[in-house]
């Protein structure tokens, strides 16, 4: 049994500024705790919730049954976004939502091997279809691959040594399960890096967001998001690590912006753009909400709106 907390629910919803007759896209279903909120809002207006996970959608199909019928779930990867919207007949949106943080059924669920705390076979697959898993990258992959993925996705500063360990352990035998990997990863971690928190977090979000080749689609779906906004529409992203935040940070940042050659003799008040920024520093959760669900404290979220077409 597992029990989901949404994070940053209220203001999520405050943020997207939900009419009753708009459209709405919420690209991370998961427990369906934004999405019912979404739904409650919406009177003539539809949602789309995209999500891979079976277990997810079945969960949060009867969910969201029990607010309205006006809901669309799309099993897909959110980076398909604009085609799978697109084969429903619809091209503009009123605000798209992305809550980034993984389930917490994903972290309860022993079986699908996301968390280091419990013994299960190493999987970490969002979409359970898919071919490569946590089993097949940390056994198959040589060390200079492993030492990327490290670095890049989880930023160990000992990703060789790490690198290095698992190669030397696979020589004697497979690693199967994520307790055996905590294992590993505990004998080849440094000191200082012990005393400062469980060395295995970082490692198995590296590996999760290589599985699911999280930065990539995410990068991709953001930019859709601003394509296919309405004018007055939002895109929200709630983030939980910086390499997301850095992403969301980017992205708007560069919508926002005009390339000017220097030296013309244009006011600021002359330069038309197409959106704006809602919050130019992220909103964080509140010590209350970190107190009720410890998972929020790493929360972050960012908004931008369209304002032209």
């Amino acid at each position: 049994m597992y029990k989901h907390v949404t994070v940053l629910l209220d203001e999520a919803i405050k943020q997207l500024q939900i009419k009753p007759d708009g459209i709405y896209v919420d690209c991370t279903l998961g427990g369906g705790g934004h999405a019912s909120a979404i739904l409650e809002k919406l009177d003539t207006g539809h949602l789309y919730a995209f999500d891979q996970d079976d277990f997810a959608i079945e969960k949060a199909r009867e969910r969201l049954s029990k607010v309205g019928d006006n809901f669309t779930i799309i099993k897909s990867n959110f980076s398909a976004l604009k085609s799978e919207l697109r084969d429903r007949d619809v091209s503009h949106v009123d605000g798209v939502l992305y809550d980034l943080g993984v389930s917490s059924f994903h972290f309860d669920i022993p079986d699908r091997g996301f968390s280091y705390h419990l013994e299960a076979e190493l999987d970490m697959r969002m979409d359970q279809s898919q071919a490569v898993s946590a089993l097949h990258i940390i056994n198959d992959y040589d060390s200079y691959e492993l030492m990327r993925i490290f670095s890049k996705y989880g930023e160990i500063t000992y990703s060789k040594r790490l690198a290095e360990a698992i190669v030397r352990y696979r020589e004697q035998k497979r690693i199967e399960t994520t307790m055996e990997f905590v294992d590993v990863i505990l004998n080849a971690a440094p000191g200082a890096v012990r005393r400062k928190g469980h060395p295995a977090k970082q490692v198995f979000q590296a590996i999760r967001i290589a599985v699911n080749n999280e930065l990539e689609v995410f990068e991709n779906s953001l930019k859709s998001s601003l394509e296919i906004l309405n004018k007055g529409g939002r895109t929200v992203v709630i983030s939980f690590h910086s390499l997301e935040d850095r992403i969301a940070k980017k992205t708007f940042k560069k919508a926002v912006e005009v390339d000017l050659p220097r030296g013309l003799p244009i006011k600021d008040a002359d330069i038309i753009v197409d959106f704006k920024l809602i919050t130019r520093k992220p909103l964080l959760p509140t010590a209350e909400e970190i107190e009720e669900n410890i998972r929020a404290r790493s929360a972050k979220m960012r908004v931008i709106e369209k304002i032209r077409i």
